[in-house]
């Protein structure tokens, strides 16, 4: 199997060899999935380590929520958000990496100073003219995610010709500009966006289709945990019914080429990510 490499902060992970899980930490009022559960500081902190110890590699910390419709926060509202459990997750010493999940340059270098060494942008980029330009100058990781319109847009109508063709495309023009800031083509990711302007269809179509979506053997980032679209299939709209179909998918788009899975439950996901591997070591 061919190496899929990923540099983060001066160590570079083959993620073909062994998938990663990034643990989702919601610093917010307002998550599409834990409601605000964790917008308190002290019970953020608690939470992302516990994830730690069910065994994420990565903590990704969110201090504007992206559902669908959501509206935005100034930059000084996300920084205080996301700085304070960043600040304390780094103070315990922890060897997981931490990601901070914002389209404001502000925001990530903020947040790359409290001691995050990955920037998770869901505009991939666009949303800030600043945002690759600060990546190149730190050596950041980059995730580069593929939207369509804005979180108060994005569900309403996406359309698409071909959505695969057009998401890999994407990528290639996003990689190409990233390229051009001087980012180090090694600590580039990519993640098609599940949920993020697309149809239930689309996003089928998009997981059905992986292998077409990497570029340059860059790693592909996927996130699926809870999403609505997972109750549409189920006809439930009850965010409880979700978790199965989570730690199904999570194996099977292993299998499927997904480097890093992003999920709220760690430990079952963990589990299936683990298994997913075995079984492809005994081919």
């Amino acid at each position: 199997m061919a190496a899929v490499l990923w540099k983060i902060a001066g160590e570079t992970f083959d993620l073909a060899a062994r998938g990663m899980l990034m643990g989702v930490l919601n610093v917010t009022p307002d998550s599409f999935s834990d409601g605000g559960e964790f917008f308190d500081t002290d019970l953020a902190v608690k939470h992302g380590l516990e994830m730690i110890e069910e065994g994420a590699q990565i903590i990704d910390v969110g201090g504007e929520s992206t559902r669908p419709g959501a509206g935005g926060i100034s930059e000084r509202e996300e920084r205080e958000r996301v700085l304070p459990v960043i600040d304390r997750l780094r103070a315990a010493k922890t060897r997981a990496l931490i990601s901070i999940d914002t389209s404001k340059a502000g925001v990530a270098r903020a947040a790359l100073d409290a001691g995050a060494a990955i920037i998770n942008d869901i505009t991939g980029g666009r949303g800030d003219e600043a945002m690759m330009p600060l990546v190149a100058e730190r050596g950041a990781a980059f995730i580069i995610m593929h939207m369509q319109g804005t979180p108060r847009t994005m569900q309403t109508a996406p359309h698409y010709g071909d959505v695969v063709a057009e998401v890999g495309e994407f990528f290639r023009q996003q990689y190409d500009r990233a390229l051009s800031y001087g980012i180090d083509p090694m600590m580039i990711a990519f993640d098609p966006g599940i949920g993020f302007g697309k149809t239930l269809e689309h996003n089928l179509e998009l997981l059905r289709s992986l292998a077409r979506l990497r570029i340059e053997d860059r790693p592909l980032v996927v996130g699926v945990s809870r999403k609505s679209f997972l109750g549409n299939i189920l006809g439930s709209p009850e965010a409880a019914l979700r978790l199965a179909p989570t730690v199904a998918l999570t194996a099977l788009l292993r299998e499927r080429g997904a480097d890093v899975l992003r999920v709220h439950d760690v430990r079952p996901n963990r589990a299936a990510l683990r298994i997913a591997e075995a079984l492809g070591e005994m081919r």
